[in-house]
C-alpha cells in the first residue's frame, strides 16, 4: 500500500507521454515523482492566448486519495489565481476524487482559463473587473500575459 502512489504516478507519466493533453505538458522534476513541472499554453480566444504558463505540482504519499498541491509559477491576472499562484478550483479542493488524475487537473485549469469563476474569487479586483468591465479585465489580463507569460524570443532561441 505504501508505494501505490508511485505506481499511480508512473502510470500517469507514461500515459501523458503516450497521449499528451492538448496545449499542456507535465513531467516529474526528479526521480521521486513527488514534484512535477507543467506548462499550459494560454487558450486561443482568451486574454491568455500566446502565453506560456508554468505550474508546479506537489504530490503526497496519500495521492490519489488527496489532491496534489498545484500552483502557478508564472504570474497571471485571473479571478481564481492569487499572487502566490494559488488556484481556487473545486477539483483541487472539496471536489477531489481518486478517479481524477494529472490529465484532468490540466484540463480543469485550462477550462478555468477559458471560463473564470468570478462568483468564487481569490482576487476580488479581478473578479469585479471580469463581472463589471470585461474589456478592462481582458486588457489587464493581456498585459500580464505579455509581461510574464510570453517568453523573450532571445530566451527561446538560446535554449
Amino acid at each position: 500500500m505504501s508505494c501505490n502512489y508511485l505506481i499511480r504516478l508512473k502510470k500517469e507519466h507514461k500515459e501523458l507521454k503516450k497521449s499528451p493533453v492538448c496545449n499542456c505538458y507535465a513531467e516529474p522534476t526528479n526521480d521521486t515523482l513527488m514534484e512535477w513541472s507543467s506548462t499550459i499554453m494560454g487558450p486561443f480566444g482568451t486574454p491568455y492566448e500566446n502565453g506560456i504558463f508554468k505550474l508546479k505540482m506537489k504530490f503526497s504519499s496519500s495521492y490519489p486519495f488527496t489532491a496534489p498541491q498545484v500552483r502557478f509559477v508564472t504570474k497571471i491576472f485571473h479571478p481564481n489565481i492569487d499572487s502566490s499562484g494559488g488556484i481556487c478550483l473545486d477539483v483541487l479542493k472539496d471536489k477531489w476524487s481518486p478517479i481524477l488524475n494529472i490529465e484532468k487537473i490540466l484540463l480543469s485549469i485550462c477550462s478555468l482559463l477559458n471560463d473564470p469563476n468570478p462568483a468564487d474569487p481569490l482576487v476580488k479586483h479581478a473578479a469585479d473587473l471580469y463581472t463589471n468591465n470585461r474589456a478592462a479585465f481582458d486588457a489587464e489580463a493581456r498585459t500580464w500575459t505579455a509581461l510574464y507569460a510570453v517568453p523573450d524570443i532571445a530566451e527561446v532561441t538560446t535554449k
